[in-house]
């Protein structure tokens, strides 16, 4: 911290930026907190905290088993995020548990065999990289898949835009002027996996659940517009990435929980001093 102290703003912003490991981890974490931030807005309006832990939790085997094989660790995370969705549709469908019960077995059984296929698979599989992310180790490859699955994911929001605000607002106003929800349930779900896969490289399957959510709340405090929110969110995550990596840098500390530390000290700050919404301000407009 004393060493952090001491040097000047200039030096904080650009002696990092001399490693190569650093710029790379510097544009890869503001493009996924950006891509996360952007989703987050319509998870907040949709309530879907619980469903971004399980599907984020639920990738875990589908990463060790497609490292195993060889295979792009982001096609087994797709697709078990994918099958823990299904599977939850599936068993609240045909039995009388109730969703968030549901959500809780399905996420935590995949975790559990993700986990024990760790132990069991030999491989260079490195567990703490899979759990807690690592930007600053992020290969070339890897950014090139972060790269494509990021345009898949925000393509597929900018072209769906409109249905899939209406569906996270309103979803019976959406079903009743004939606008296909069930698509769109499965289609933001799918879009869901796509983004947990993009913020295993970041912050990792423990806390990727984080840029998915804080974000959009951080933003809801400051707006009651979709299309502000949506701008906010994303700012709000890419300087908080951004900022993660700096002092994860500096400070020597895991970059994935700086990151996420971040996110939640610009979310207390909302909370606090929001214009509309932060709670000191609504005591004033009460007291006055």
């Amino acid at each position: 911290m004393d060493l952090l102290l001491s040097f000047s703003p200039f030096d904080f912003l650009v002696e990092p930026l001399s490693y190569e490991f650093m710029r790379r981890a510097l544009i890869v974490s503001a493009l996924v907190g950006g891509v996360c931030g952007l989703l987050s807005c319509y998870l907040t309006l949709k309530g879907w905290a619980l469903m971004g832990d399980a599907v984020s939790h639920s990738v875990m085997p589908g990463v060790v088993i497609a490292y195993a094989l060889g295979l792009p660790f982001s096609l087994g995370a797709f697709v078990f995020g994918v099958g823990s969705v299904a599977l939850i549709g599936f068993v609240k469908q045909k039995s009388r548990i109730k969703e968030d019960t549901v959500i809780g077995l399905v996420f935590t059984g995949f975790f559990a065999f993700g986990l024990v296929l760790v132990s069991k698979i030999k491989s260079n599989i490195d567990l703490m990289h899979i759990l807690f992310g690592s930007p600053l180790g992020i290969s070339n490859s890897d950014v090139s898949q972060t790269l494509i699955i990021s345009f898949i994911v925000v393509s597929l929001l900018i072209l769906f835009r409109k249905d899939l605000m209406l569906y996270c607002f309103d979803a019976t106003h959406a079903r009743s002027i004939g606008i296909n929800t069930g698509l769109l349930h499965y289609l933001l779900l799918s879009i869901l996996s796509l983004a947990a896969v993009v913020g295993l490289q970041t912050v990792g399957i423990i806390l990727v659940v984080a840029m998915l959510i804080t974000p959009g709340a951080t933003a809801y405090l400051f707006t009651d517009r979709f299309d502000r929110m949506t701008f906010l969110a994303v700012l709000f995550s890419a300087i908080s990435s951004i900022l993660g990596v700096y002092f994860s840098f500096w400070l020597d500390i895991e970059t994935g929980g700086s990151i996420v530390l971040v996110q939640t000290l610009m979310f207390l700050i909302a909370f606090l001093f929001a214009p509309k919404y932060g709670i000191l301000k609504t005591k004033h407009n009460i007291s006055t």
